[in-house]
């Protein structure tokens, strides 16, 4: 699939040059997806190197979530990170 608009959230919007900006991203992509160079390409003039996603992502109908990075955005091709998958765990 392709990225949407309609699933990006804003957590903290950065100055540039200052910390990093933060948002979220839901889709019922995969993570695998989302994290393909060029997928987030549609918003390189919002995203900064170093930008943080948070992103809740379908694998077979199962949420995932992940947080992900900017690692480039050059000539308006963005890639990032494959991100670090949060643990659903619970031993209760």
């Amino acid at each position: 699939m392709a990225f949407a608009a309609s699933g990006l959230g804003v957590v903290a919007a950065s100055k540039k040059g200052n910390a990093p900006s933060i948002y979220t991203y839901q889709t019922a992509d995969t993570i695998a997806d989302v994290n393909t160079s060029g997928y987030f390409n549609s918003i390189s003039d919002t995203l900064a190197v170093g930008d943080l996603i948070y992103c809740v992502t379908s694998t077979g109908g199962t949420r995932v979530s992940t947080l992900t990075q900017v690692l480039s955005n050059s000539g308006g091709v963005v890639d990032v990170a494959d991100g670090t998958t949060l643990a659903a765990t619970d031993t209760d």
